[in-house]
């Protein structure tokens, strides 16, 4: 077999970087393409220097996880050292599925052109083989996050949360809902569902008393000044459950929303508040509802 570096190169950039994007996706992470170009062409170039050298340390195992933190601090530049090794294992499990998924397929198309050297295996159909893998590992890490989402235990299925709205900060317990998807429907801002009374202090209580009122058109218990000042800030959502297939819910956008958990809080400043106008639970146990895609 004819092995030439300029088409490898390519393979190698083109797999790397669907690897590092569906990690970016799995790690729900604002993803910049010329970064995670820029980190595939380091974890390429590598691959090149590695094949054709004679040297032993290029197939050593801590010269290679070395390379997995650098192309990872160049993809998505965690803020630390706790959110780099958990991007690289993310990483790494992402590789492993894409890599099985791969060698699979090599396997099956023709195992006799597989060339090995210096720990790389390398193969003709290797474009067609990308494209396939990464069909194979899509399907597999979407079956596998759903079964991971439904095994969420008891202890898992509450949080502290912050919203601030207005410059106002309020804090309450959340229930993080796997059944909850709700997005605006013009901008697809994930919504969190909030009950109207834990937000007298940052919304006029005109607004959150006549929720009804407003939905329906009738703004006449709402005085002009809040009117203008808050009606341009309201959102209508639509959204379906048991019981009520096509409700209605007035959201207004938070200027920013701290998620509180045993290992660290997560900022997250595009997040909806659907306003609620009644309880979500008779006991109190828990006072807004959390999409799993904000965890």
């Amino acid at each position: 077999m004819t092995i030439y570096l300029d088409v490898v190169l390519i393979e190698n950039l083109l797999m790397n970087y669907i690897i590092l994007f569906a990690t970016g996706i799995i790690l729900k992470v604002r993803i910049k393409h010329m970064r995670l170009i820029l980190a595939s062409l380091v974890g390429a170039l590598y691959t090149i220097i590695a094949y054709i050298s004679t040297l032993k340390i290029y197939s050593n195992i801590f010269l290679k996880f070395v390379l997995s933190l650098v192309i990872m601090y160049i993809a998505f530049n965690p803020k630390n050292v706790k959110k780099l090794f958990k991007f690289t294992l993310i990483f790494y499990l992402t590789s492993f599925v894409f890599g099985g998924a791969a060698f699979a397929l090599i396997y099956i198309v023709k195992p006799q052109e597989i060339l090995r050297n210096n720990g790389l295996v390398l193969n003709s159909n290797s474009l067609k083989v990308i494209f396939l893998s990464a069909i194979a590992a899509f399907v597999i890490i979407t079956i596998g996050f759903k079964v991971v989402k439904n095994k969420i235990t008891a202890k898992d299925m509450y949080c502290d949360i912050k919203i601030t709205i207005n410059h106002k900060e309020i804090e309450t317990k959340a229930m993080i809902d796997t059944g909850n998807f709700l997005k605006e429907p013009i901008t697809n801002t994930p919504v969190i569902v909030v009950e109207h009374t834990l937000l007298y202090d940052c919304i006029p209580k005109e607004i959150l008393n006549h929720l009804e009122n407003i939905l329906g058109g009738d703004f006449s218990e709402i005085s002009e000044n809040i009117k203008e000042e808050y009606m341009p800030k309201l959102k209508v959502i639509p959204f379906s459950s048991l019981g009520k297939q096509n409700g209605m819910l007035l959201g207004i956008k938070a200027e920013k929303v701290i998620i509180k958990n045993e290992e660290e809080n997560c900022t997250k400043e595009n997040v909806i508040i659907g306003i609620y106008n009644k309880s979500l639970t008779k006991r109190g146990e828990y006072r807004a509802l959390l999409g799993i895609e904000l965890i």
